[in-house]
């Protein structure tokens, strides 16, 4: 059994041969990854949604690097308490990209004792096929957090890393008492980076934590630096984040022209517990 719902009629998804297939025979492709495709034609709003080839793969170099391992471990340990003596928790990464935090979140659940039967989607197929070409123990599908293709309360816990937050539809599929954590940018995240692109850097916003369906438990900040000689690594790292999209050509030039990078690094882990009130 899937830990997704048909998108469409919303019935369970069993294996079927290559295909996953819902009571009322409709069926998706599992690709030769391991992962589905679950965002019907009708619901695209894009051709080719969320991050392109080049980016997932800059994201992925970036990463395996070990220069946001001090945010992975983190969340690694927050889950573990969350989960609290939960042997076979039932866990989502919405918003998966290309699977650095959900596997390592596996792993990690794996090495002390637990059995985690795991999901992850992203609206980005790159990220996803590059998701389940990694790792095997996690069942991978290209979704929407607008509409999550799972059914109500079927998760013990969620966590959300730089993606778009959906909270009725986190209410909805996670289990009343269920755990949630959603990573957010601190203040001066890469605040040396925005000095190179901008003329006048500034500080990110922190964001509302009050969310309808859950009950606010803490925020743990995560802080480190990051250096780097690594023009490659400078170049990917801007490439995952939302300057790429949005820097006046003027930055990027002096991007291009850097040949070291030094500046803060920062998460804040927002923590929830979805309450009792079964109205979603």
């Amino acid at each position: 059994m899937s830990l997704f719902c048909c998108p469409i009629c919303h019935a369970p998804l069993q294996t079927d041969g290559n295909t996953l297939r819902c009571p009322a025979r409709h069926c998706f492709d599992i690709a030769a990854e391991g992962y589905c495709h679950l965002v019907p034609s009708s619901k695209m709003h894009a051709k080719i949604p969320g991050d392109s080839r080049d980016m997932v793969a800059a994201r992925r170099r970036f990463l395996s690097a070990g220069f946001y391992e001090i945010f992975s471990d983190a969340i690694n340990i927050s889950a573990m308490q969350i989960l609290n003596n939960n042997s076979h928790p039932v866990i989502l990464d919405a918003g998966c990209g290309e699977g650095y935090y959900t596997a390592r979140l596996g792993s990690f659940l794996r090495s002390k004792g637990l059995s985690p039967k795991a999901a992850g989607f992203d609206i980005s197929k790159f990220a996803v096929k590059a998701a389940a070409k990694q790792d095997k123990q996690t069942e991978y599908a290209v979704a929407s957090s607008f509409d999550i293709p799972a059914a109500d309360h079927t998760f013990d816990f969620m966590m959300n890393v730089f993606a778009p937050i959906v909270p009725a539809e986190f209410a909805r599929v996670l289990r009343p008492g269920g755990g949630l954590l959603i990573a957010v940018p601190s203040p001066r995240h890469l605040f040396g980076l925005k000095k190179v692109l901008y003329d006048t850097p500034y500080e990110n916003e922190t964001i509302d934590t009050a969310y309808d369906g859950f009950t606010f438990l803490e925020r743990i900040p995560v802080r480190g630096e990051l250096f780097t000689e690594d023009p490659q690594q400078i170049q990917a790292l801007f490439m995952m984040t939302p300057y790429y999209w949005k820097t006046p050509v003027s930055g990027c030039e002096r991007l291009k022209q850097c040949t070291a990078l030094s500046t803060e690094i920062g998460f804040d882990l927002l923590i929830y517990r979805r309450t009792a009130d079964d109205s979603f």
